[in-house]
């Protein structure tokens, strides 16, 4: 490893187990020094006694407001600093816009949005203090193309998308040096898919051989966070440590003339 994280400290939620585990390995690796944030004590601290010294486990509900101020609160003071966030936490309960019930939207939505939102809030305030940061937040296609059998969490991800240009905008505008990036981490084997029915967890187990492992999925995590490649570039999407263009088509003014046209004729109303 190129030690491109040694003397940084990061936070990484739902860094127990899965994908969230291996990008706390892999930071540790790089040099940093990571707080691993979980419900899921008994894996949290295992992980982090797996580790040693450069690890510390909070546990950590991330849809609470109050838990992030502590969380934030207890890096600094176990670490002496703050530099990197990755909102990596998430869970996703199986349901279509016809079955998803009331409950699991806000739960998904809490964990997620919620989550990711409270995330940044602390990170931009405390890093703005202490020479700026990075912020990655862990998004997934699911929010571009949509999944029909998840419905909340594709509504989730795709407010966390938003988020990140929105955070990205604000930091540059006010001349704070924060940057943060969203990313889509590749097909990963983790826990996805075991809720639901018992033919969807079998239609997931199927199709394990075609996923990446934690670890390659965790390499964008890694790359954001460290190289200089992406040095003064925030608010983008990127997908195998690559950002992800628009299609031609989307940057097309021919097309997007007729696309206003049409809104135009739909809506019965002139916009200019």
């Amino acid at each position: 490893m190129s030690g491109q994280l040694e003397g940084k400290v990061a936070i990484v939620t739902g860094g127990a187990k899965g994908l969230g585990a291996a990008v706390v390995r892999l930071f540790v690796a790089e040099g940093a020094k990571v707080v691993i944030s979980d419900v899921d004590v008994e894996n949290g601290e295992r992980l982090a006694a797996e580790i040693g010294p450069a690890a510390a486990f909070e546990r950590h509900d991330v849809a609470s407001e109050q838990d992030w101020e502590r969380v934030v609160a207890a890096t600094l003071q176990r670490f002496g600093g703050f530099h990197v966030l990755v909102n990596n936490a998430g869970i996703a309960l199986v349901g279509t816009i016809e079955t998803q019930t009331a409950e699991q939207w806000r739960r998904v939505n809490a964990v997620i949005a919620d989550g990711a939102f409270f995330g940044c809030q602390q990170a931009v305030r405390t890093m703005k203090t202490r020479g700026g940061g990075t912020i990655v937040n862990v998004c997934s296609v699911a929010s571009l193309q949509g999944e029909p059998y998840v419905a909340a969490y594709c509504a989730a991800k795709g407010a966390v998308e938003a988020l990140t240009r929105s955070v990205a905008v604000h930091c540059a505008q006010g001349g704070i040096p924060i940057r943060c990036n969203s990313l889509h981490p590749g097909p990963v084997a983790s826990q996805f898919g075991q809720s639901g029915s018992r033919l969807f967890q079998l239609g997931v187990k199927l199709a394990r051989p075609l996923l990446l492992s934690t670890e390659e999925g965790a390499r964008t995590s890694v790359y954001l966070a460290s190289s200089p490649e992406v040095e003064g570039v925030s608010g983008s999407y990127f997908v195998k440590c690559k950002a992800a263009a628009p299609s031609r088509r989307a940057r097309d003014d021919e097309s997007a003339a007729k696309l206003w046209e049409l809104s135009e004729r739909l809506c019965g109303v002139r916009w200019s």
